[in-house]
């Protein structure tokens, strides 16, 4: 039966749900894995990639689904949530289904957004140690990245102290004279810090560092995250970590983790990391856990590794893209897929009445204050006017050549006639419609959209890229922001145009990727601006290097890759019981 979820809050129906969760060794048997293939931590378990996937190779894949939404309101619009549901849906239908999702963030855990672990009676478990830290992956990252900033600002004070004889005599090494204006790295902590965005680093004495200023990103954002989310195996991860651009030196040349010599220290931090973490739904499904969220300021995938693991354990393979079909459906379609060469059967575009009724012209969504009255009585004529937003977003991902499922994930306060606008809308631009209500009633409630799924992944598509790998970068771009966006066209500062010349113009750039870092709240660079933004023009402000990943990222907007902590953060309402060691309030609502 499902859990009461107007009695419960989300770490309860977990903390329930856990006292029947399988353990590694239960699972072990019940994946038919063999004894070596699961690694036991604690609730959880690592799945050991290399070894399963040597040993199902030539097992035929199932098929492969993905999970995105339309633009949400800053609260989201339960994208995770759906993809728990749509598992547990196909899973009281017989089906050997299973999925993958990312590791939350500290930050958004402890800030507003919550855990990213879905809710209701369709929920990832084990829920605390999901929410904090899991297995360690991004600890792992965040050591990895820190100590390669350890080995950059470290030379750079040995190289002021000493010259070129005593380096050379101290230890082996050579002078790489060191840009300090131009270190393109920074450090990483998990959380939302906006004081550490811009910091001075180095103050004190000639032994105390070299004296800079320098910043924070938050550790979902490190360019070793989009690595762990794009390599296929350890050879891959150990390659990319050579090449990933520190700095440059005075004349231009980029500085590297190689030419530091401490790529190979980093990818010992991050050995564990190749290996996804096993958990489940709250009725009990599989879903593996691998890479990181924030799809604006990231690749935003659950990882290569997680799908190619999935489809030869599953029959159904369900991963999810970060945020609206813009941002994590394009970053899924133009780059996951290419890097993976796995062509998807079916994507499902999550949708609410609520995000809806934002985008037809209702009041602003703020998190932490109560949703406006609108939001809770009928409005048809809001959510009418706010399917714009749902059309253009079916448009993008049948440009793709997939006709998408349209996942509606019904609210209590929704009606049948919001519902049916809904439906009609989707209906009549091709796409099929279910509605779930998965959120209160578990697997039971998503039995249409599981039905409507395998429909959809019983019909051949057309799956096909939005570019060829030939095209240059700002035509690319320009691709992009007409066709996923709805821009009328780029501009170009001209520090982003001379980079993209000089990028265009090194045929090594031709295989990167582009990986565009906009704003998750609009179509548009403009967050403000909801629904389907006419008129505009698409603004490119820098491009960030990658290297190591193989990433070139044209930055559109005001981003900042370190957030910042709300007035009213989550953390205020976790605590620990201490009788039991418990942790009670997380991802809690008022």
């Amino acid at each position: 039966m499902p859990y009461d979820v107007s009695k419960m809050a989300d770490w309860q129906i977990a903390e329930a749900a856990e006292e029947k969760m399988p353990t590694p060794e239960e699972w072990r048997v019940k994946l038919g894995l063999k004894t070596d293939e699961i690694l036991a931590y604690g609730k959880a378990g690592k799945l050991d990639f290399l070894k399963i996937i040597e040993r199902l190779k030539d097992r035929p894949d199932g098929k492969y689904i993905e999970v995105t939404a339309v633009t949400p309101t800053p609260l989201g619009e339960g994208k995770t949530t759906t993809t728990m549901g749509l598992i547990e849906g196909l899973g009281k239908q017989g089906a050997n289904v299973g999925g993958c999702i990312r590791q939350p963030s500290g930050g958004p855990t402890m800030n507003v957004k919550g855990t990213a672990a879905g809710g209701g009676n369709a929920l990832l478990i084990p829920h605390t140690e999901f929410s904090m830290g899991l297995t360690g992956d991004i600890n792992d990252i965040m050591n990895a990245h820190n100590l390669a900033m350890v080995a950059l600002t470290a030379r750079m004070q040995h190289e002021r102290n000493y010259d070129d004889a005593k380096l050379a005599k101290l230890s082996r090494m050579r002078r790489l004279d060191i840009d300090p204006t131009r270190v393109e790295m920074g450090w990483v902590l998990d959380y939302c810090a906006q004081s550490l965005r811009n910091i001075v680093i180095g103050i004190g004495g000639k032994k105390d560092g070299f004296l800079m200023q320098s910043k924070f990103a938050i550790a979902v954002s490190s360019e070793l995250m989009a690595i762990l989310s794009i390599i296929r195996d350890l050879t891959d991860l150990r390659e990319r970590m050579q090449n990933i651009t520190l700095a440059y030196d005075k004349q231009g040349n980029p500085v590297t983790t190689g030419d530091l010599e401490v790529a190979g220290a980093m990818t010992a931090w991050m050995r564990n990391t190749i290996n996804p973490t096993l958990c489940c739904t709250a009725e009990y499904q599989p879903v593996m856990v691998h890479a990181g969220p924030f799809a604006n300021i990231a690749v935003g995938q659950s990882s290569i590794i997680g799908d190619r693991l999935g489809l030869k354990m599953f029959d159904y393979h369900v991963t999810e893209s970060g945020f609206a079909a813009d941002i994590g459906f394009e970053k899924f379609w133009n780059v996951k897929c290419r890097y993976s060469g796995l062509k998807p059967n079916v994507s499902v575009l999550v949708a609410t009445v609520r995000s809806l009724k934002m985008h037809g012209g209702g009041p602003k969504v703020t998190p932490g204050v109560a949703l406006p009255e609108a939001y809770s009585k009928t409005a048809p004529h809001l959510v009418e006017q706010g399917c714009a937003n749902l059309l253009h977003h079916i448009n993008t991902i049948r440009a793709a050549g997939i006709n998408p499922v349209v996942a509606i994930n019904r609210f209590p306060t929704d009606t049948e006639e919001e519902i049916n606008i809904v439906r009609r809308s989707a209906e009549s631009a091709g796409a099929r419609c279910a509605v779930s209500s998965h959120y209160a009633n578990g697997g039971i409630g998503a039995g249409e959209l599981a039905n409507a799924v395998k429909d959809a992944c019983e019909e051949k598509n057309n799956f096909k890229f939005l570019y060829p790998n030939e095209m240059k970068l700002r035509q690319r771009v320009e691709e992009i922001a007409r066709v996923v966006y709805g821009a009328d066209g780029v501009s170009w500062s001209t520090e982003a145009e001379t980079k993209a010349k000089d990028f265009e113009a090194d045929p090594k750039y031709d295989e990167y990727a582009t990986m565009m870092v906009k704003t998750h709240l609009s179509l548009s660079h403009d967050p403000t601006k909801k629904g389907v933004p006419k008129g505009w023009t698409l603004p490119i402000r820098d491009i960030l290097n990658y290297s190591g990943a193989k990433f070139l990222c044209p930055m559109a907007g005001a981003i900042s890759l370190m957030p910042g902590t709300g007035s009213d953060p989550a953390f205020k309402k976790v605590d620990i019981d201490v009788n039991t060691g418990r942790v009670t309030g997380l991802h809690e609502v008022d």
